[in-house]
């Protein structure tokens, strides 16, 4: 009898690691969402850039990049969210950080001016995201696609436009 009370215990010891190893990829999930996010980040940028290269409508574009595949790793949803207002803002946000750079927009190259557009949408109109992830988010992206020292310029047009638009945000996180 007993050695039947041992391999029940022994089976619970089992199943209890068990449902404490599914315990520990809970996080990662929280990670994945995280990602999914980048992701979408991403396909952003490159919609905003071939719409800037050959002129396309966001609904040309977005057909286009449900077609990439890094879509199915995307946060469709906020990829949605994201292109749409960029495109519906653009010209708000290019006058908005032409203040904060050192050329003209039209002179910025077409990653820069994409990231740009993308992190400013972010900064302005979407509150939920803290202004360090946004900008950071901003620089990895530059990082990833930009040229060799774009993402310092990216930073500091961010950092600047953080403060003018964010400004209770950033002091706070100063002080």
């Amino acid at each position: 009898m007993m050695a039947e009370n041992d391999v029940s215990l022994t089976s619970l010891v089992v199943e209890k690691e068990a449902d404490q190893k599914h315990v520990a990829k809970k996080p990662s999930a929280k990670k994945k969402s995280g990602q999914n996010r980048r992701k979408s980040r991403e396909l952003v940028l490159k919609a905003v850039y071939r719409g800037m290269l050959n002129q396309s409508e966001v609904s040309a574009v977005y057909r286009d990049m449900a077609d990439d595949p890094d879509y199915a790793k995307a946060d469709e949803a906020y990829f949605k969210q994201l292109l749409e207002a960029v495109g519906e803002h653009a010209a708000e946000l290019d006058e908005k950080m032409a203040a904060f750079i050192d050329r003209q927009v039209s002179e910025l190259s077409p990653i820069e001016h994409a990231i740009l557009q993308i992190s400013g949408c972010e900064l302005m109109f979407d509150m939920s995201i803290p202004y360090r992830v946004v900008i950071n988010e901003g620089v990895e992206l530059a990082k990833i696609y930009g040229g060799i020292d774009g993402h310092k310029y990216i930073n500091g047009v961010l950092d600047k436009l953080a403060a003018d638009v964010r400004a209770s945000e950033v002091l706070n996180n100063k002080s």
